[in-house]
């Protein structure tokens, strides 16, 4: 691929290709141990990142607990819970980005999927691990941290009292477009060509993105945009409330990120023919 030159004073956008599209069923993946080693990637990284933020989030109510000795304002309050989610998939995207591609997520990583980055294959093992090291993070904070885990809530997500079922499904679809929309804005290889005189770290984007869905569904949700994040702290959780209120977290995510993913194939990149013309001749072979 051409770098960006300079002549006349202005740069001259470099040229790019598309990478092929992903197909749809893969079995020779299983055979390549960089497959196994980017599974095992986005389970370590799902591991660390419900340890690091559930954390936050029970040092923050256990900090504010009046019956404990807490104070109204003490702890590091939703901005500092929104900075430890944001912070996080700032940090574990930038170092798994060159392994597995860093999604961490479940609905990123069905976005990809419709879009035709990764395979059938590897969206399914990815998914499998992310809820695994979920559900092994959230253990973590439970093990460390077993006088306050229940107390507190176990940082699950569920929905907030004065919310409406559709308002909270609303929250979920929106916030996970936002981050989906930014994945595939940040990794986009026409963009990276044509600004490549300006020097973009895909993972500052996606985290900020986190950080500012965050600040606004808190209230609302406790903010999934993440069905791992959800399923591993319901889980360890495991109360009525948290179960009934769940559902929200997986169908929310999944129909933001399937917009996402259509918005920015069909629309922005106008390569949703493409993407349909392999999936007809996968499904003909």
């Amino acid at each position: 691929m051409a770098k960006a030159i300079e002549v006349g004073g202005e740069f001259q956008a470099k040229d790019y290709h598309d990478p092929p599209p992903a197909p749809l069923v893969d079995a020779q993946e299983l055979a390549k141990w960089s497959f196994y080693r980017a599974v095992i990637a986005e389970f370590i990284a799902t591991l660390f990142f419900l340890y690091i933020t559930v954390l936050t989030v029970i040092g923050y109510k256990t900090q504010t607990d009046l019956a404990k000795g807490g104070e109204d304002c003490g702890g590091v309050g939703i901005l500092g819970i929104a900075w430890a989610f944001g912070g996080m998939i700032f940090i574990l995207v930038y170092c798994t980005a060159g392994i597995s591609g860093g999604h961490i997520n479940p609905a990123v990583t069905f976005g990809l999927f419709l879009a035709r980055k990764v395979s059938l294959v590897r969206a399914i093992f990815y998914m499998g691990a992310q809820c695994l090291g979920a559900i092994c993070g959230c253990g973590l904070v439970k093990a460390f941290q077993n006088s306050y885990y229940n107390q507190y809530g176990g940082g699950a997500n569920s929905l907030a009292e004065g919310y409406s079922t559709g308002t909270g499904l609303a929250a979920e679809i929106i916030g996970t477009f936002v981050l989906v929309y930014t994945v595939f804005s940040a990794t986009d290889p026409k963009r990276n060509a044509r600004d490549s005189h300006i020097p973009v770290l895909a993972p500052l984007p996606i985290g900020f993105a986190v950080f500012m869905v965050h600040l606004a569904t808190i209230p609302i949700t406790g903010t999934g945009i993440n069905p791992a994040r959800s399923l591993g702290a319901a889980v360890i959780f495991n109360q009525d409330k948290i179960w009934d209120d769940h559902w929200i977290f997986w169908v929310g995510p999944f129909i933001g990120a399937a917009i996402a993913a259509i918005y920015h194939q069909f629309v922005l990149r106008a390569s949703g023919a493409k993407a349909l013309g392999s999936f007809r001749s996968s499904s003909a072979m």
